[in-house]
């Protein structure tokens, strides 16, 4: 595995690294394909280059027929690896395998029934090895690593860049990782161990070590010849590089250096007369969900990262960025149903139920305690069979009206948008709408339940009983998922269902009780 390039600065004008050869723009205009050469040029404001027609966006923004047709392909040959496996129970060859992504092998492994992944985790080829087990599920991973030999193991370390093979260290054996420490360089141990010191869910565990740093004292000549040599020792330029980071003697953190102006701008000027200052490196502390919305906030394609002291680590990538917002997208939904995204579709029976049953368990609570008040108005609910065709109805929209705030609020949570300081103007907010609204469908719920039923009473109690629980359900909606963040616990994960249970057992009581207060 190649050495990193990020703790590599560019040595002083005239080292050996960067005398070798002239400067790429000269090498360009000396050939004739510079930007004044000929059929080759555009003139400003042009479009430049046509793309080929197969990489050209479709009108309006949509996926072109060739990338639409290569999903379905990606696709398709997904489900014939699964076929291969399940139906002709057979490994797949190197051929078939070949023209897939190591997240479609781990979603290939994942779509298999544990017992029938051998098979094809036998075939994948040593050269992914590791970055489908980067890609798979944790309980999965898990799994795979107990049924792979420690050589195997150890040989697929070696093929991932060190911050991917920080995020698999702790999963592997201990013999693996003493093989895979043993013959690693000293300062690539250090860096190997200084990723590791950071949580997973930082900004520490989320950089890559491969960023390109370069002085600000020096000319863009000599970022230049860095940028060759660095090419030549490592065949490419590292992924997503689309800015250099500067730092000062003590490799603190300066600014950042576009890759555009390192190609553009006369090449006698310094780094330190062009690079950009407003760009603030994030700390490697950070939570990941705070890197998720810097991203978002700052359209970044990657972000260099330092330490409490501006030295810089590395940096971070949007593709490592694409990651945590797809994660917790899948937590947000799996944590309403009391499911874990880390968790094996094809887990062991009793696994599952073991998981699932405490969810059911405190469903069946919720449950029990409405149908102990609704127990407790047994008699009035004798003498009026209309009350227990409508009360559903009154839980069902104080139900709706408050999931619709607390997913506003929860989503306003992890923006940061609510806080102490505007809780209450929130709240105020949500009660003014919930207080329409149930305005406006308590004169719906009213007439109809009084044209149903006869009786203009039972329509008026109804209908208070609605604008009742919708304001109910707006007041819990918002007050929730502010006490489970004070409390250190995930709205999403709970917020529903002690939504679901103040809505129920509040309209019930609010309906009987005003049935038994004024029908009877």
């Amino acid at each position: 595995m190649a050495d990193e390039p990020a703790k590599t600065r560019p040595p002083a004008t005239g080292d050996a690294p960067l005398s070798e050869g002239a400067p790429a723009g000269r090498e360009e205009l000396a050939s004739g394909h510079g930007p004044t050469s000929g059929e080759g040029s555009r003139g400003e404001g042009s479009r430049g280059a046509e793309a080929p027609a197969h990489e050209r966006a479709a009108p309006g923004g949509r996926t072109p027929p060739v990338q639409a047709a290569e999903h379905a392909a990606d696709d398709a040959r997904l489900e014939a690896i699964v076929a291969t496996v399940i139906e002709e129970e057979r490994a797949p060859t190197a051929s078939e395998l070949a023209e897939l992504h190591p997240s479609q092998l781990a979603d290939a492994l994942e779509s298999l029934p544990a017992e029938r992944r051998a098979p094809l985790w036998r075939s994948v080829p040593p050269a992914v090895l590791g970055q489908v087990l980067l890609e798979s599920g944790e309980e999965m991973r898990e799994q795979l690593i107990a049924a792979t030999s420690p050589d195997r193991l150890s040989a697929a370390a070696a093929e991932l860049d060190l911050d991917k093979l920080a995020d698999l260290y702790e999963d592997l054996p201990p013999a693996v990782q003493f093989a895979v420490m043993q013959p690693m360089e000293a300062q690539r141990r250090a860096l190997l161990d200084t990723l590791r010191g950071f949580p997973e869910d930082s900004a520490g565990g989320l950089m890559d070590v491969d960023a390109l740093i370069v002085r600000s004292d020096v000319t863009l000549e000599v970022v230049q010849r860095y940028l060759r040599y660095v090419r030549r020792r490592l065949g490419k330029l590292p992924p997503a590089t689309d800015s250099l980071i500067v730092v000062d003697a003590d490799g603190r953190y300066e600014g950042l250096l576009g890759l555009d102006d390192v190609v553009s701008l006369e090449q006698s000027r310094m780094v330190e007369q062009v690079m950009r200052r407003d760009v603030r490196p994030i700390l490697a502390t950070t939570s990941e969900h705070d890197v998720a919305r810097l991203f978002e906030d700052r359209d970044f394609v990657s972000a260099p990262v330092v330490d409490d002291s501006g030295h810089v680590l590395g940096r971070i990538t949007v593709d490592d960025v694409l990651d945590v917002i797809r994660d917790e997208g899948e937590h947000s939904v799996l944590a309403s149903a009391g499911l874990d995204e880390e968790a094996d579709m094809f887990a062991p029976v009793w696994v599952s139920v073991r998981r699932r049953a405490l969810w059911l368990g405190v469903n069946l609570l919720n449950a029990l305690i409405a149908s102990w008040v609704i127990g407790r108005f047994g008699g009035t609910i004798e003498q009026m069979v209309a009350l227990a065709i409508l009360m559903p109805v009154v839980a069902s929209m104080g139900g709706v009206a408050g999931t619709q705030t607390l997913t506003l609020v929860t989503r306003g949570i992890a923006l940061a948008q609510v806080s102490r300081a505007n809780a209450r103007e929130l709240l105020v907010k949500e009660l003014g709408v919930a207080a329409l609204n149930g305005a406006f469908w308590a004169l719906v719920v009213g007439g109809v339940a009084t044209a149903w039923f006869g009786s203009a009473v039972l329509g008026l109690v109804f209908g208070v009983a609605i604008v009742v629980n919708l304001v109910n359900g707006a007041t819990m909606g918002t007050l929730i998922p502010l006490l489970l963040r004070r409390a250190g616990i995930d709205p999403a994960l709970a917020g529903g269902v002690l939504l679901t249970a103040l809505t129920d057992v509040i309209g019930f009581a609010v309906f009987l009780g005003l049935a038994t207060a004024v029908l009877l």
